[in-house]
C-alpha cells in the first residue's frame, strides 16, 4: 500500500485536520536532496534537521507540507519511525509505524530509483 494511503488513513482516523490527499511524492527536480541512497538512508542535507522528508505536499513542494521520519539503517534493516508533520507540532504520530524494510530489498529499490532518475535527465 502506498505511504500516501497509509498516512491518509492514519490522519483521518485520528481526526486530524486537514487530512486526506494532503501528501504527494517527493520531486527531486524541485529540490536537490542529493543522491537518493543518501537521502533515504537519512543522510540528506543537514538543513532539514535530524529527520528526513519521506513525502511532500500534494502540490509538489516538499517544504509546504512534509511528512518527516527518522530513518535508521543497519546491516539487515531500514526502519522509518518517529514521524512528524513539522507544521503541526501538536499532532501525535506515535501509532504510525514503525515501518521496517529488508536492507537488501530497500537498497535495490533505491538503485532502481537512481537508475530511473538518471535515464530521465
Amino acid at each position: 500500500m502506498p505511504l500516501t494511503e497509509l498516512i491518509d488513513r492514519f490522519e483521518i482516523g485520528a481526526q486530524m485536520m486537514p487530512a486526506g490527499n494532503a501528501y504527494g511524492g517527493l520531486i527531486p527536480l524541485f529540490f536537490r536532496f542529493g543522491p537518493m541512497n543518501q537521502h533515504f538512508h537519512g543522510r540528506s542535507t543537514g538543513a532539514m534537521g535530524p529527520k528526513t522528508p519521506v513525502l511532500g505536499c500534494e502540490c509538489g513542494e516538499w517544504g509546504c507540507w512534509p511528512l518527516m521520519a527518522h530513518i535508521i539503517v543497519t546491516d539487515e534493516l531500514v526502519t522509518w519511525d518517529c514521524f512528524e508533520q513539522p507544521h503541526r507540532d501538536t499532532r501525535d504520530y506515535t501509532g504510525f509505524g514503525p515501518f521496517r524494510f529488508d536492507r537488501h530489498h530497500y537498497d535495490r529499490a533505491l538503485q532502481d530509483l537512481t537508475n530511473a532518475m538518471s535515464s530521465n535527465e
